[in-house]
């Protein structure tokens, strides 16, 4: 019964043609990868900053794993907690401006975590989300039962508006992203700031994408726009710059206590091995001295942009590393994907519900470990 309910299921993603496959790779998914023996430019990667296949991080985690050993164990309330945790969670919140910082085991979870467990003890409170936050932020919202308010995406008269129709609630959570994970469009951080602090709602951003890359030292957006002080909450992830796995949040001591006491996200799970916390305190070195790194991703960043608008392709309103190829259908979208597999390149379609359903596209996510010359071959390859 079970399973013909199922097949049934999946028959109907299949026939509306969403329906997804899982793709091996047969080596670190850096910006070359192999799939069945294939070599391909992978331009759908979230290593930013090329360090998935460091050599001295590679070399370092050698002797970190003779040291901490490869698991946690255990949640970190009960035997999971070691002081290498506590070094880790010290140069975060350093790293973004804070008082203290909490690390989960990824930064779905995280963003889960927090929301939920801030928003589900709170009477008379509202969540005010980005029409385009990730679904990670949207499920720790509706985890958290509270009344959930959308503005449009990125406009902060939108936002305004909003803020004004709920301002007789006691408790508001602004939630947005700094950088768009399928857009590559920003946030206004010094707009969106003003507005929060002149509503009395509190600021929570995601910096997911923009951690690394933006900023002085790559701390971020809210770091380049010059408000990270400003920012009540900042979430950010381990697995895109990092090229590590886990998530983490950073704020007040008293908002670290409070999760650590009322986060299920965080009290129900294994920690982060403390080789994964030792090796992220390693990235984050490396990461505040890639301002060459940097340069060369906005560089290349540029010129594809400028190369892809020349082909009069629409890429939204990208700002950053993440371009958007959007082609509308998901028929155009998976023809495209398939034809520049054809020329050695890896770039999955996108579809709907990941995007919205008219807005299928080729996300193009640019490293520092790509050249002119793979932004050559994947414009020749799209004429």
């Amino acid at each position: 019964m079970l399973n013909k309910f199922l097949s049934e299921k999946i028959l109907d993603i299949e026939n509306d043609g969403l329906k997804r496959f899982l793709k091996d790779i047969d080596c670190s998914p850096t910006s070359k990868i192999k799939i069945r023996g294939k070599e391909l430019i992978n331009f759908s990667s979230n290593n930013y900053l090329d360090l998935a296949g460091n050599k001295i991080l590679e070399k370092k985690a050698l002797c970190i794993i003779e040291k901490y050993g490869l698991s946690a164990t255990s949640s970190r309330l009960v035997s999971g907690n070691t002081l290498i945790h506590k070094k880790l969670e010290e140069n975060l919140a350093l790293f973004k401006s804070k008082q203290a910082c909490l690390v989960y085991p990824s930064g779905y979870q995280t963003n889960l975590g927090v929301i939920s467990a801030l928003m589900s003890y709170q009477k008379d409170a509202c969540i005010i989300m980005d029409k385009l936050n990730h679904a990670s932020l949207w499920d720790g919202a509706k985890l958290s039962g509270a009344r959930i308010f959308v503005y449009q995406h990125c406009d902060m008269n939108s936002l305004e508006k909003v803020l004004k129709r709920t301002r007789n609630y006691k408790f508001k959570l602004v939630v947005t992203e700094s950088l768009f994970s399928m857009d590559g469009d920003i946030t206004p951080m010094d707009e969106f700031v003003n507005l929060c602090q002149q509503y009395k709602a509190i600021s929570t951003i995601d910096e997911a994408h923009s951690t690394g890359i933006f900023g002085d030292q790559g701390k971020g957006l809210a770091n380049s726009f010059g408000v990270a002080d400003k920012i009540d909450i900042a979430i950010g992830t381990l697995s895109k710059a990092f090229a590590l796995q886990g998530g983490f949040v950073c704020g007040s001591k008293t908002l670290i206590d409070f999760l650590i006491n009322k986060s299920r996200a965080f009290i129900y799970t294994t920690a982060i091995s403390p080789f994964l916390a030792a090796m992220t305190i390693e990235s984050l070195k490396i990461i505040k001295e890639s301002d060459k790194a940097r340069a060369h991703l906005y560089n290349i960043s540029k010129i594809l942009k400028n190369k892809l608008k020349d082909l009069e392709l629409d890429i939204g309103k990208s700002e950053s590393q993440i371009i958007p190829i959007i082609t509308g259908t998901i028929e155009e979208t998976e023809k495209l994907s398939s034809q520049l597999l054809k020329n050695n390149i890896y770039a999955p379609s996108i579809k709907p519900p990941t995007v919205p359903k008219d807005k299928a596209r080729i996300r193009v996510s640019l490293t520092s470990g790509h050249s002119v010359k793979d932004i050559d071959l994947l414009i020749n390859s799209l004429k």
